[in-house]
């Protein structure tokens, strides 16, 4: 693991920026992103804790100015313990966008 984009990926649309008061509880479960979409979190101030559902090791550390790509279909969540201040932009393969 770590994931990519995929070659020539789009921008399609980014989160507001969240932060360890406003993150979504969503985001704080399981989820997913949807088929065909790549996530990717970028964390701007402070860490947090990524963790793939089905991965049996630690957590995944995201430190400030680093970002970690989630493939689609992957159940996953994040995990904030302090301040940090977070988005997530979603991307899809060229040629896709808006589909």
């Amino acid at each position: 693991m770590p994931f990519e984009l995929p070659a020539g990926a789009e921008l399609v649309r980014t989160t507001a920026m969240f932060d360890q008061d406003s993150v979504p509880p969503g985001l704080l479960r399981a989820h997913r992103i949807a088929t065909g979409v790549w996530g990717r979190l970028v964390v701007h101030t402070g860490s947090l804790l990524f963790r793939f559902e089905e991965e049996t090791g630690a957590p995944i550390g995201v430190q400030s100015g680093e970002h970690l790509v989630i493939p689609p279909d992957v159940p996953h969540h994040v995990e904030v313990d302090g301040p940090v201040s977070f988005a997530v932009e979603f991307h899809r393969p060229s040629g896709t966008a808006g589909r």
